[in-house]
Parts: structure tokens; sequence; C-alpha cells
């Protein structure tokens, strides 16, 4: 905007002159200004005094630079809303914040660390992580590919003994600067039905649940899967492959299995044909085991061994195609021993199966096996 050669106080003063009595052609002519640009001054100025001037310029410089800061203010929120979705915490989103605002709204560094809260030396020198840092992120790196079902919790148990004193809330950090984050599964909706609760064990081997898990080869032939899990610490009693398995062929498994547990109390089955056979059923009252049968389409009243069965097969099962049977063997038992000894369990004080059990029958007595009156099951 073109500004006039004159003052505030000039103008006032030439106005003053036609005040006087002096006519106005007189004044424009001494001036050097036109009528019109004479009426436009007394329209504004007409009446004021040469302080009042000044104090209008000063009332106007003030406005102008209020409206500079008010500009400078709308900025900085535009520039912090964009770039921020909340409240920054961590000195690495502080750092891509600014980094954003210097190149999407060329503001500069000094404003960008001033706005975010970060000071321009971390901003310039951003924390290197040391030698314990890099082993340990490694390490979260290599567990999680191995597992790629685990979170970070079970990956921080599986990481005390290794780093004694590592709190999860640094392995939940460092977990999710890998990004290898487990993508969360949908969860089914049901219509809701009656649910029939558990009945809880006290003791180990005090009730074993079994049920099958199926699966093929490369070639396309089927297996069977028999699992055995003890009810009170998880632990997996045994998994059987093979291409069939009958009534008479889970009972000498079982017999297998008592030579170091000793028999069950009682155990849970469905109604599948290999648990109400003639062969299974007399095994059952041979050695004075009470059978416990779930109702027709009800599995979650066997929820424990479908809740191990799940974790079969997502971490093994599903990780592996098996060409042969004897493979399948030897990745399978390879699993259990993983999952008994090494894999922690939330539900039992986050350790494995195996060292809960030894710690329980330590804690009573050394008592392996039970006899069934004392673990008879109301």
């Amino acid at each position: 905007m073109r500004k006039s050669k004159y003052s505030e106080e000039q103008i006032i003063g030439f106005l003053k002159q036609a005040e006087a009595g002096m006519p106005v052609a007189e004044v424009c002519r001494k001036g050097g200004f036109s009528d019109a640009t004479f009426y436009k001054w007394r329209s504004k100025f007409g009446g004021m005094e040469a302080s009042d001037a000044q104090r209008l310029r000063e009332l106007e410089a003030e406005n102008a630079k209020l409206k500079k800061l008010l500009a400078e203010a709308h900025l900085d929120m535009h520039a912090l809303k964009s770039v921020l979705g909340g409240k920054a915490l961590a000195p690495q989103v502080k750092c891509e914040a600014i980094c954003r605002m210097v190149e999407e709204h060329h503001l500069s560094e000094r404003r960008a660390c001033r706005l975010v809260g970060l000071s321009r030396d971390s901003y310039r020198h951003p924390p290197a992580a040391d030698a314990a840092t890099r082993e340990l992120a490694g390490r979260i790196v290599e567990i999680a590919h191995a597992r790629r079902r685990f979170g970070y919790r079970r990956i921080h148990d599986l990481l005390r003994p290794q780093f004694p004193g590592v709190n999860h809330k640094r392995v939940w950090r460092l977990y999710s600067a890998a990004n290898t984050a487990v993508r969360k599964r949908k969860k089914v909706r049901r219509p809701p039905a009656e649910r029939v609760p558990l009945q809880l064990a006290r003791t180990v081997n005090e009730v074993w649940s079994m049920d099958f898990v199926s699966d093929s080869t490369a070639n396309g032939r089927r297996l069977k899967c028999l699992t055995v899990a003890d009810d009170f610490s998880h632990e997996c009693v045994d998994i059987t492959v093979d291409y069939g398995i009958s009534g008479e062929y889970v009972t000498r498994l079982l017999d297998r299995a008592a030579v170091f547990r000793g028999y069950p109390a009682a155990v849970r089955t469905d109604n599948g044909p290999e648990f109400t056979s003639r062969a299974f059923i007399a095994w059952t009252q041979q050695h004075h085991v009470r059978h416990l049968l779930i109702e027709p389409g009800k599995p979650m009243q066997n929820g424990y061994i479908e809740s191990f069965n799940g974790k079969f097969r997502d971490e093994c099962l599903n990780e592996h195609w098996f060409q042969t049977l004897q493979q399948a063997r030897e990745t399978i038992a390879h699993w259990r021993r993983d999952y008994n000894e090494v894999r922690p369990h939330s539900s039992i004080g986050r350790m494995p199966p195996a060292r809960f059990a030894e710690q329980h029958r330590r804690h009573a007595g050394g008592a392996a096996h039970q006899t069934p009156a004392a673990n008879e099951i109301t």
C-alpha cells in the first residue's frame, strides 16, 4: 500500500489552516495535493490533535504486531496438529515431529524444537543404544521370528534367565520398535448358550484331558494326533502321531505314560468312538480311573485340551510341512519338550509346566500319584 509523503502531524496542520479560515484551494496549492486528498484526510483526521495522531500511529503498530503474533500462533497450532496425533513423550517421536515441521511447514529448526519441547542439542545428537541394549533387541527379534505367535509378555518370560532384572516395559519398547507385533485375531461371535463350568483339578494326575487333532503329510495322507494334558499343571502328558489310532491303541499309550507318571484319578474326553470303545471302558474299570464324558456338541466342557490343541496347531502344525510320518513324530516330540520345559504358561505363574509340576510334587512330599479314592471328583 502506497504511503503518504506527509506525516500525520503535517496533515493535521493542513486541516487546522483550513479551520482557521484559509481557503481549501489555497491550502491544497501550498501543500501540493488535490482537493480529493484534502477531504479524505479531513474524514479521517478531522477534529484530531497532533498528540492524537501519534497515539493512533502507536495503536496501528500495536494492532499489526498482534495480528502477526496471532497468525504465528495459528501456524504453530496447525503444525503441531498435523504432525502430532496426541501428546508426544518419547524423544524419537519428538525428533520425527521436528523433521516434519521443518520439511512440510518450512519452520526453522529453533522454532520447531521450541514448539515440541526438545532441545536442539538432543535433536541434532540422538541417543545411541549401548551394547547391552543392542544385544537385548537382537534376542527379542530372534525369539519373535522363531516363535511367531509369542507376544512381548512371553518373550519377556524367556529373556529373564539370560537378562536378569530386565523390565517388561523395556522389552515392550524394543519389541514395538522392531515391528514384530503379532497380528490380533478377530474374535468369533457365537450365539449365547449355557456353559457348563469345568471342574478344577487340585493336584497333579487328578484329571487328564484327551482329544484328537488331525493333519496330513505332503502327499495328502491323513495324520492323527492324540493329545493328553494334565488339567492342573497344564503339562503335556503325551502326543502320539500315527495314521490311525484305535481305542486299544489309546490304552497302550496311557499305560506307557503311567509308567513314569502314575495313573490319573480321572480322564476327560469327548464322545469319540476311540473313547467309548469296549477296550477303553475296560481300561478305565481295570485301573479304577473315572471317565468324564462331555455332552455331545459342547467342546467347551473340555476347555483345557481345546486350549492346548489351539496352541499345538498354531505353533507346531501350522508352522511345519511334514513329508513323512517319522519327520512329524520327531518335530512334534521336539515341540512337546519345548512346551513342557521352556515355554512359559501365564496361568501357572509364568513358568514352564514341567517346572510347576515339579514344584508341586516337591511341596506335596514327592507324591507323584495319589490313590483314586483321595482324588475322587465330586
